[in-house]
């Protein structure tokens, strides 16, 4: 069984003519591709919407997502990671959507990032409301890192939900949860020093 190695490029040009007509495949790759569909597209309607705030961008995105798989399903039938390769398609799908749209990503994700810090009961911080400040110490977590805390905080989805979605280990999801949430906090606390009763710190 071939890896996905090697089939990387997931910004294709969505529309081009398939090899093979999916009513031309055997009738088990067309049940495994409905069943992915089934199983995938509220959840990633769901995080295409936090990031995109709008249904139609949202859905939009999520159609050129299966629209593509459906182009490379029995390609991806092959590989060791599905999941993880159709994340990659869903992904590059939103960053188009931002592109045609000209706009950069809504703030509205940032509740989800709030929610990140809202049990650091002991730190000053966890109350920080100002979005903008928020807005940018999340772009500073890494690709990963933010897409665990947006699923797992903004989604609701345990750590090994998030990784079986990303294609990903759940000690590795755990691992950037963590990481994710600490340097979420320290980036907050570098950029607006002052305690939530408005107090600069001395």
């Amino acid at each position: 069984m071939s890896s996905e190695g090697g089939a990387e490029d997931t910004g294709g040009a969505v529309g081009a003519p398939r090899a093979v007509p999916i009513d031309q495949w055997d009738v088990a790759a067309q049940m495994s591709y409905w069943a992915f569909h089934q199983q995938r597209r509220v959840d990633y309607m769901r995080y295409a919407y936090l990031q995109l705030g709008s249904d139609a961008d949202a859905e939009e995105a999520v159609d050129l997502t299966f629209d593509q798989m459906m182009d490379r399903w029995l390609h991806m039938l092959e590989m060791e990671n599905l999941e993880g390769y159709a994340w990659k398609i869903l992904k590059r799908r939103i960053i188009d959507m931002h592109r045609k749209r000209r706009r950069r990503p809504e703030l509205m994700e940032t509740a989800a990032f709030e929610a990140a810090l809202a049990d650091q009961v002991e730190d000053p911080y966890d109350r920080l409301t100002d979005a903008i400040t928020l807005y940018v110490a999340v772009r500073d977590l890494s690709e990963r890192q933010r897409d665990a805390i947006l699923l797992h905080y903004g989604m609701g989805f345990t750590a090994a939900e998030a990784a079986e979605v990303m294609g990903n280990q759940e000690a590795t999801v755990r691992s950037q949860l963590r990481t994710g949430r600490e340097r979420l906090i320290a980036t907050l606390k570098l950029r607006c020093p002052e305690h939530p009763n408005g107090k600069t710190r001395s």
